[in-house]
């Protein structure tokens, strides 16, 4: 199960008090709608159990994107329920109930994705609150990622009829909260530590369409809800600012010029999909034929943007002179970091009743061609980073058992580079060694590269000091 911080000691005595376990499935979003769930249960006195031995129920956060993951959904589900025998289920795939319960026709609830309310309510019917009023005063937000970065979650939902996803039907339409909220959020964690912030929604271009980008107060000012404000604003806070799930709108030319100014961090994850016309059209994505364009206008404004994407490789009509199309485009686009998954029907999607299906012995192996020239690229991009200085933040330490100081080993990310998803940096801490802190970012000189990471020693600490007040001390970089 998810791991989650521990209750302090001095509330444990009571013995009597009631023990939530929690799985978190899916992407950032869920992860960020799981870490509301987990507040409010701290927030009415819930303890988070860490096995499913201590738990008198579990609530397990579903994906339900593609098959795949609807798969380990219903299996996580059935893991929980062979263990505790009371399972709430939510998020996405509790959208589609009747799917759960033809699987597992002895859940306790089912609930939709964001429905904090509902899992609440859930909740009380299983396992009513502790009526200690001391149990409820445990203070602060339940945070799933290191307190260095933090997803901020801008908008749910998305307006766009990708043949392929049924997002729409399960989370609705694009619903954007008010920049001002954005903003407070932000400032909250950044004020209590954190040093990255990752921005994400569905279509983080479309932020604020929905609502007229319309304005909200933040610290005496009224901010618009656009993508454009918002990032100045975060910027203005001296964290780092990762802008994911960015459509390639006009728009996004002014991101990356703040991105040239060092505003934000230089690093877009624009999800593609594809570069075939043809293929695109039938994926309803928009933009066909311009993506090249639009790249090397992004490069041309900031030569140091580093850019991520994901394809789906064996859509429903792909022919292989669609895909040698995708395999030059990857030739002259030259991501930096890029992902690949065959295409898998999705039940609803309009793309399960397309014709032209590509046998999936095609699908792999095309795969397989596909990563080849994107792990090739990538192994040349990041060798021309070898001789540099980058700035690199401390995710862990890597420390060997026979190393004879701690905090030796470090492994840590670029500003090109997010978590969970993109390559890493393994560092040696050299005379630093014992001196640097999970979360710390210092100077690294990479020596060496492979087709996804990099290798590098510690050359200076970096004297973090963002534009909000911190809360305690946090040390002196």
């Amino acid at each position: 199960m998810t791991a989650i911080p521990e209750v302090p000691a001095s509330f444990e005595t009571n013995n009597d008090i009631k023990k939530v376990g929690f799985i978190s499935l899916g992407c950032p979003k869920a992860l960020v709608d799981s870490e509301r769930i987990l507040t409010q249960l701290r927030a009415e006195g819930y303890q988070i159990a860490p096995t499913y031995e201590d738990a008198d129920t579990v609530i397990v956060n579903t994906c339900g994107f593609i098959t795949p993951a609807v798969e380990e959904s219903l299996s996580a589900i059935g893991e929980a329920l062979d263990a505790t025998g009371k399972v709430i289920v939510t998020g996405c795939l509790g959208e589609r109930p009747e799917q759960i319960l033809e699987r597992h026709p002895k859940v306790a609830a089912i609930t939709g994705s964001q429905d904090v309310e509902g899992v609440m309510s859930a909740i009380h019917d299983l396992i009513p609150p502790d009526t200690n009023p001391f149990t409820s005063l445990i203070p602060g937000d339940v945070k799933l990622t290191p307190r260095h970065y933090a997803y901020l979650k801008i908008a749910e939902g998305c307006n766009h009829k990708c043949a392929f996803c049924i997002i729409p039907k399960l989370r609705g339409l694009q619903v954007s909260r008010d920049a001002g909220e954005v903003l407070y959020e932000a400032f909250r964690l950044i004020a209590a530590g954190t040093k990255e912030i990752m921005v994400i929604s569905q279509d983080t271009s479309a932020y604020g369409v929905d609502i007229r980008h319309r304005d909200s107060e933040f610290q005496g000012e009224q901010v618009r809800a656009h993508l454009t404000d918002l990032a100045v604003k975060l910027g203005e806070m001296g964290a780092w600012v990762r802008m994911h799930y960015v459509y390639p709108y006009p728009h996004v030319d002014k991101i990356v010029e703040l991105m040239a100014q060092g505003k934000i961090l230089p690093y877009l994850d624009v999800p593609l999909q594809h570069a075939s016309p043809n293929v695109l059209r039938a994926m309803r994505r928009p933009g066909a034929g311009k993506q090249l364009e639009t790249i090397k206008r992004w490069r041309d404004i900031c030569p140091d943007l580093v850019i991520r994407s994901t394809f789906i490789v064996g859509f429903p009509g792909e022919t292989e002179e669609d895909f040698q199309m995708l395999l030059d485009f990857l030739e002259e686009a030259r991501l930096d970091r890029v992902g690949a998954f065959t295409y898998s029907e999705v039940e609803e999607a309009d793309a399960t009743r397309f014709e032209g299906r590509v046998p999936e012995a095609v699908k792999e192996a095309r795969l397989a061609r596909f990563m080849e020239v994107a792990q090739r690229i990538s192994a040349e991009k990041l060798q021309e980073k070898v001789g540099r200085e980058l700035d690199v933040i401390v995710d862990e330490f890597n420390d060997d058992e026979d190393d004879e100081l701690p905090g030796t080993k470090l492994v840590g990310r670029t500003k090109g580079d997010a978590p969970g998803i993109d390559g890493q940096v393994y560092v040696y801490a050299g005379e630093f060694a014992g001196q640097v802190k999970i979360g710390d970012i210092v100077k690294v000189r990479v020596e060496d590269a492979d087709e996804y990471d990099l290798y590098g020693e510690v050359t200076s600490l970096v004297d973090w000091r963002p534009n909000v007040p911190q809360l305690g001390h946090f040390g002196k970089h």
